[in-house]
């Protein structure tokens, strides 16, 4: 499980503002060029919204050849499919505590080769119904690169005004080392 049910109503509720959900508008450039350099043809847009990075890559003419996107807030999306680049962009703060291990497992399950993932670690504008802050997870770089690095290769770290974001690779099995400390 991902997601309670109540979270959910209240996340379709916070995407009846036609303004919820447009960070990955700002990213599209970086998600065009890491498409570029890694030549992915799938995307996976996990958290995908009203899928404004679909859009906003169409625009850049930088579309991948499979788009993929996923929201539990969108049923008819259907559940997360694999591909060579998974986004995941401004969701993970967003993630209810008890389940973000799970989702952090899901987006390793469906990283065929890369991952571009943002995270704001400060409280957001938003409160939800109840009055929690809509960033339910409000913690430092070092909190969320050890959740990450259990599950993923970090190959790129970008520190932001209010966040980071980072490529990340598939992880592989690593080498085996011998007492001596080197590797075969």
């Amino acid at each position: 499980m991902t997601i309670s049910a109540d979270y959910l109503a209240q996340q379709k509720k916070l995407h009846e503002n036609p303004l919820y959900g447009e960070a990955s508008i700002s990213f599209a450039p970086t998600v065009a060029n890491i498409l570029q350099m890694t030549g992915s043809d799938s995307l996976s847009d996990y958290g995908a919204g009203k899928q404004r990075l679909r859009i906003a890559l169409e625009q850049l003419g930088a579309a991948p050849h499979n788009y993929f996107p996923y929201d539990p807030v969108f049923p008819e999306y259907g559940s997360p499919k694999p591909a060579d680049l998974v986004c995941c962009i401004d969701v993970l703060e967003h993630i209810e505590t008890e389940f973000i291990d799970s989702v952090i497992d899901e987006l390793a399950h469906i990283t065929q080769k890369f991952g571009f993932f943002s995270i704001h670690t400060h409280p957001a504008k938003k409160v939800l119904d109840d009055g929690r802050n809509a960033h339910l997870i409000q913690a430092p770089p070092s909190w969320w690169l050890g959740k990450l690095i259990s599950k993923f290769e970090i190959l790129q770290l970008q520190s932001e005004d209010m966040g980071f974001w980072v490529v990340v690779g598939k992880k592989t099995l690593s080498p085996v080392f011998n007492s001596m400390g080197s590797c075969h």
